[in-house]
C-alpha cells in the first residue's frame, strides 16, 4: 500500500512540473512566486515531516503556506524591478 502511494505522489510531482509552464503563462511575478512556492514548500514540508516522524500532511500544509509566502513576496519583488 505504501509502495502504491508512494508511486502515486511521484506520478502526480511529474505530471504537475510537465504541465506547470502552460498554467502560468498569464500569471503575473508575483502569483507565479507564490504558485511556485506553495508547491516546493509542501514538498520539502512533507518530506521534512516524514523524516522527523511527524505528519506528512501537516508539514505539506504548513510548507505550502510558508512557501507561497515567500515565493509571492519574491515575485512582487522581482516584478517591481
Amino acid at each position: 500500500m505504501k509502495r502504491s502511494m508512494t508511486a502515486c505522489a511521484a506520478l502526480a510531482l511529474c505530471a504537475s512540473l510537465a504541465l506547470g509552464p502552460l498554467a502560468c503563462t498569464h500569471m503575473n511575478k508575483t502569483q507565479q512566486g507564490a504558485l511556485s512556492g506553495a508547491g516546493a514548500g509542501a514538498l520539502v514540508g512533507a518530506g521534512i515531516s516524514a523524516i522527523a516522524g511527524g505528519s506528512g500532511t501537516m508539514g505539506a500544509l504548513i510548507g505550502g503556506g510558508l512557501g507561497a509566502l515567500a515565493g509571492g513576496i519574491y515575485g512582487h519583488e522581482k516584478e517591481r524591478r
